[in-house]
């Protein structure tokens, strides 16, 4: 009986975290297996996998400098021989440990097919491999290679990474049919163009058209490529539109077949394979999910003893696994209340089934219950000030606020710091600081100081409140109250004008409380909040390439060239300029000038190294968040996605498509359990 509990709890606890169920069942293997799963042990692992990331931040060349521009950087900090490399043994000690709880907790058999696991093996045993060779060089190697590896350390422990990856794998053959139109068409226009820009009489305006952006095969290609992204319109067409109308045809059909359609069907093309995709991994999702329920329900059919031969599972016993499983909170109790409910009689497989749709449902929160006053007098001044008409005042007062300070910005737009009268904003701004106390008092005397908190609105306004009225103190403490041309000496670590500037960022700040009172832009901001939670699909630390640095010119330079721009600080000395740099590449605004000055200072291999950066950032990368976000905002548009939300339910990937998911068979399910690996589950 202790042991089909136990198996019930590990079945149950798989099926909510959507995990296999095709591992070890033997009490010893299944206190490993939980221990493995526990919120202790998955920290460990998510703080090393942090660790080992962001070493490449402190590792030489060393990121720890104020500024990345070349001209003004200090020398980087060399971390000593042997500190970073500690620091990253004890991470690959912990991924050994990781993967060997791994491998014996499946079995040899599902260790030999599952690819994740036999990669996880190759890349720790390369890492060791080449942590080793660092160490008896005494870190003067030139070339890291476990560096290369170690996003794949976060890749193998996210399962919603890993369907990004396998999207991005199965959409690479339509994404090539238009990639190839693409390449077609920049061909035939760098060609076409080529000829067209051809320097025959002596005409300076085609000829600097020519030697500008149709010097050869190579910089014309270029430059279109550059123009499909249209960073450098109209740059490209004005030497030839100067002297000719009929030459911006040429460059208004490129950007017609490029940009409006080539490139928005190739986005079309990544949405329509992520969802589809998408919707295949989680059908995969929701069959572990039933597999799992079923597996625990087929279990507590056997508690009774083997063979069993009951109709249903006892609430008793589904009560005792629930009380041992691992689930969240909210998870648990929504399921147990239904189990009560049911009052002993038997669960069936169906009626199992069902009760955990609770799960995704979730507890509507209950706000604590507002204070009770005698005195009619406190009566009516609580219904005053827990009205929602309170709050429609409050946000008046804001925005008067928020008004104050732009009208004094504009006015003091063409003054010095040093000679501007704060007095007015001063006196104004402790006045609305008060105003904002006394609002957070008279809310708590309505609501009461837990039910104040239980609004996640009143949470965020509180705390900005109370951080201006101690930076207003402070200030007051230090500089005094407000006269008519208050501006005195700088006193401790702040200047006068950084206090006011600080208040009045906290002012802006606390402005956005009004978001949840205006419906569309609570929609579109809990989009945003909800793809936070669905972001670390697409995350990872980007790898930069070793490129050398950017040495300064101090000669003339064109204007609009790197040099004249100065973007010195576009670099890839230390690992955090590198992802500053293609992160500004992956905008693709101005993105020719890093080109053209990585092709003069780095060589013409660099522009395959960006290229390939902006096709797998701006095409790929940027594409699939824009699927995320479509399906996201739609979803929350849905009329009947607020039902859901007032029911408590997370929005998760799995929640989005749930109602076009189809169910699993019971032939399906009974199939796999009757070949489960490691235990008999059916009867």
């Amino acid at each position: 009986r202790d042991l089909c509990i136990d198996q019930a709890v590990v079945f149950i606890e798989d099926a909510m975290q959507y995990r296999s169920i095709s591992h070890r069942m033997d009490a010893g293997s299944m206190r490993l297996y939980r221990c493995y799963y526990s919120n202790a042990c998955q920290r460990i692992l998510n703080f090393t996998i942090f660790s080992i990331l962001a070493l490449a931040f402190t590792e030489s060349p060393c990121s720890l400098t104020k500024t990345a521009d070349v001209r003004y950087r200090s020398l980087h900090w060399e971390p000593p021989c042997g500190l970073t490399e500690g620091i990253e043994g004890l991470c690959l000690l912990v991924f050994m440990t990781d993967v060997s709880v791994k491998c014996f907790l499946v079995g040899r058999a599902q260790f030999q097919r599952n690819v994740w696991l036999l990669a996880y093996v190759a890349v720790l045993a390369v890492s060791v491999v080449d942590w080793t060779v660092s160490l008896c060089l005494l870190c003067q190697e030139r070339l890291r290679i476990r560096r290369l590896l170690r996003p794949f350390f976060l890749l193998q422990n996210s399962s919603m990474m890993k369907k990004t990856l396998k999207c991005i794998r199965w959409s690479l053959p339509e994404m090539a049919s238009v990639g190839l139109l693409l390449v077609v068409h920049l061909c035939l226009f760098t060609i076409f163009g080529t000829l067209l820009f051809t320097v025959g009489e002596e005409d300076e305006h085609e000829k600097k058209e020519r030697l500008t952006y149709f010097q050869n095969l190579l910089d014309a290609f270029t430059s279109l490529l550059v123009l499909l992204t249209t960073a450098n319109n109209p740059d490209v067409m004005i030497p030839a539109y100067s002297e000719n109308r009929a030459y911006a045809i040429f460059f208004i059909v490129f950007t017609l077949i490029g940009s409006l359609f080539l490139m928005n069907l190739l986005t079309a093309i990544i949405y329509n394979q992520f969802r589809g995709y998408l919707m295949k991994s989680l059908q995969t999702s929701l069959f572990r999910r039933r597999l799992g329920t079923r597996a625990a329900y087929e279990v507590l059919l056997l508690t009774g003893g083997f063979p069993s031969h009951r109709v249903g599972v006892m609430p008793q016993d589904f009560l005792q696994v629930l009380e041992k499983a691992q689930l969240s909170s909210s998870q648990k109790q929504a399921v147990m209340e239904k189990v009560r409910s049911l009052d002993g009689v038997l669960l069936s497989a169906d009626e199992f089934q069902k009760i955990f749709s609770e799960v995704d449902r979730g507890v509507v929160r209950e706000h604590p219950p507002r204070p009770c006053y005698r005195s009619p007098l406190l009566q009516s001044a609580q219904f005053l000030f827990g009205h929602r008409y309170f709050d429609y005042l409050g946000n008046c007062i804001t925005l008067a606020n928020l008004v104050s300070i732009c009208v004094f910005l504009v006015l003091d737009e063409d003054v010095a710091p040093s000679d501007r009268d704060n007095f007015v904003l001063g006196v104004l701004n402790c006045v609305f600081i008060m105003y904002y106390l006394l609002e957070l008092l008279l809310k708590v005397f309505a609501l009461g100081p837990w039910g104040y908190l239980s609004y996640p609105e009143n949470l965020f306004d509180g705390l900005v409140t109370l951080a201006l009225l101690v930076l207003e103190i402070l200030m007051l403490a230090v500089y005094g109250f407000p006269y008519r041309g208050w501006y005195p000496e700088m006193r401790g670590l702040l200047s006068l004008w950084d206090m006011m500037r600080l208040v009045n960022i906290l002012i802006v700040f606390r402005f956005l409380r009004i978001i949840p009172n205006m419906k569309l832009m609570a929609v579109v901001a809990s989009t945003i909040l909800g793809l936070v939670q669905n972001l670390r699909a697409f995350g990872g630390i980007l790898v930069g390439c070793c490129v050398p640095s950017l040495a300064h010119d101090n000669g003339s330079a064109p204007c609009g060239s790197f040099e004249q721009l100065e973007y010195w600080a576009n670099n890839f000395d230390d690992f955090a300029a590198a992802l500053i740099t293609l992160w500004n590449v992956m905008v693709v605004n101005n993105w020719q000038v890093f080109l053209e000055a990585y092709e003069r200072y780095a060589g013409r291999w660099s522009l395959v190294y960006f290229v390939l950066w902006w096709l797998v950032s701006s095409v790929i990368w940027v594409n699939l968040f824009l699927a995320l976000l479509l399906e996201n905002f739609l979803y929350r548009w849905d009329p009947r996605s607020h039902e859901r939300h007032l029911s408590g339910m997370q929005l998760t990937a799995e929640l989005i498509f749930r109602d076009i998911l189809e169910e699993p068979k019971e032939e399906e399910l009974m199939h796999r359990l009757r070949n489960h690996p490691h235990v008999r589950l059916c009867r």
